[in-house]
């Protein structure tokens, strides 16, 4: 027996605190779910670097490293004796370090960035309005993600531009049938689209697509993981991209979510979690009287924890600077984190 495993098990826990968190699940459910389910209580174990779910059949290894991409792994547990695989499963037990990406978000998102701003400095050199050719850009940008994130079934973005072969023309005529499903929701050929809310897809406009348009499309959706790009700072480098006076500036200093969140934090959160902590005492009282489900008291109770619910759902920030929306962004994502 290794001599690890002679230790008790809250001493063997307490020595892997940091390195990672693992979600086992029985075979046939999906790991995707477990995920979920482990990025849930990550944060009540120290936010660990390293994300593990596995069934009887395999293992899939996550890295969550702040700042960083996931770039998963996945190993049958047949394969499991392969040397590769031992090193990679001794990495997540004694050296997360090692696992973690080599290239940063912040630097993927500024090369992704610089693409589309010379993409978008091509077509409107041909003579298009560059608000239409912003909007058209971050129409396919999301469908980029949305596809990478498995919310757009079967690379159907990626595999349009490329059965297009090259003809703008073409692609342009299916991009308009494709946004008009996401639109409404419905069909595109063979796949059954989600109808996207938001109003991204309201207005429906595309721009004339060169040849070489459609080739750094297809290049991206292909060569690019869109689920690592870093929303807070995108809009900044694009915004500057389409602007011919701050083109020069597009690899320059952009406002940190640091800087953002010292703003957020304050005006945002603070003010909503002394509500929560004061609806929670209150809720808190009320169940403590409640003697069963559905009596008055836990009616009281489960009153005040959906009256904070429908408080963070109409809550409504303003940015006034009207900027890239890093601001909203992560406004945003602070509500969705103190929902959670």
């Amino acid at each position: 027996m290794p001599a690890e495993s002679r230790y008790p098990l809250h001493f063997q826990k307490s020595r892997k605190k940091g390195h990672f968190g693992w979600e086992n699940k029985a075979p046939g459910r999906k790991l995707s779910d477990a995920l979920k389910q482990l990025l849930d209580y990550s944060l009540a174990l120290g936010s660990p670097p390293i994300l593990v779910v596995s069934d009887r059949e395999r293992i899939e290894i996550h890295t969550a490293f702040n700042g960083y991409p996931d770039e998963p792994r996945t190993i049958l547990i047949e394969d499991i004796g392969q040397s590769e695989n031992l090193e990679v499963l001794r990495c997540v037990f004694n050296d997360p370090e090692r696992l973690r990406p080599g290239r940063s978000s912040a630097a993927i998102t500024e090369e992704a960035a610089g693409k589309f701003a010379d993409l978008a400095t091509a077509m409107c050199t041909q003579g298009e309005d560059p608000h239409k050719v912003a909007h058209f850009l971050i129409q396919c940008l999301f469908c980029m993600f949305a596809e990478d994130e498995g919310l757009l079934p079967n690379k159907v973005f990626e595999r349009l531009l490329s059965n297009a072969e090259g003809n703008g023309a073409v692609a342009s005529t299916r991009l308009q049938k494709l946004f008009a499903a996401m639109k409404r929701g419905g069909d595109y050929g063979d796949n059954s689209i989600s109808w996207f809310n938001g109003g991204l897809f309201k207005s429906i406009d595309i721009p004339s697509i060169e040849k070489s348009d459609l080739s750094t499309l297809e290049a991206a959706a292909r060569d690019t993981d869109w689920r690592a790009i870093e929303p807070a700072i995108f809009g900044t480098l694009f915004e500057r991209g389409l602007n011919p006076k701050k083109r020069s500036q597009l690899g320059a200093h952009y406002t940190d979510m640091g800087t953002i969140m010292r703003i957020v934090d304050h005006v945002v959160v603070y003010p909503l979690m002394e509500e929560w902590n004061s609806a929670k005492a209150l809720l808190e009282l009320a169940l403590e009287k409640s003697k069963k489900v559905n009596d008055r008291p836990y009616r009281e109770a489960l009153g005040r924890f959906h009256g904070f619910l429908e408080r963070l759902r109409n809550f409504r920030v303003l940015d006034p600077a009207c900027g890239s929306g890093n601001f909203l962004y992560l406004a945003l994502k602070a509500l969705k984190d103190i929902e959670k």
